[in-house]
C-alpha cells in the first residue's frame, strides 16, 4: 500500500521540519524521521489506531507532540494532517 499527503498536510510537515531545524540543527531531520516511521507503521497496520471522527484515525509520533491524521482509502493511505497535539484539535476536518 502507498500513501498520499493532502497538500496542506505536506506543507505542515515541511513547516514543522523547518521550525525544529531552526530550534536545533538536526532536530528537523529527527522530526521528519519520526513522521515517516509513524507512516510506515500506519502502512503496516492501518486499522491499529483509534478513529477520531468518521473514518479519520490518528497515529502519534514517539518523540514529538504530533499526530498523523489519516484515512484508509481503497488504494492508499491519505494523510490529512501532521498536527500538533496541543493546538486547534479539529482544524483538519475540513480537509476530507
Amino acid at each position: 500500500m502507498k500513501f498520499i499527503f493532502h497538500p496542506d498536510a505536506e506543507e505542515e510537515l515541511n513547516d514543522t521540519v523547518d521550525y525544529y531545524e531552526q530550534c536545533e540543527t538536526g532536530l528537523g531531520e529527527d522530526f521528519g524521521a519520526e513522521v515517516f516511521a509513524a507512516i510506515r507503521n500506519i502502512l503496516s497496520y492501518p486499522k491499529s489506531w483509534p478513529i477520531l471522527d468518521g473514518d479519520a484515525r490518528r497515529c502519534l509520533t514517539n518523540r514529538f507532540p504530533h499526530g498523523i491524521i489519516y484515512s484508509i482509502e481503497p488504494e492508499f493511505i491519505y494523510v490529512l494532517a501532521v498536527m500538533h497535539l496541543h493546538r486547534r484539535p479539529d482544524y483538519w476536518k475540513r480537509r476530507r
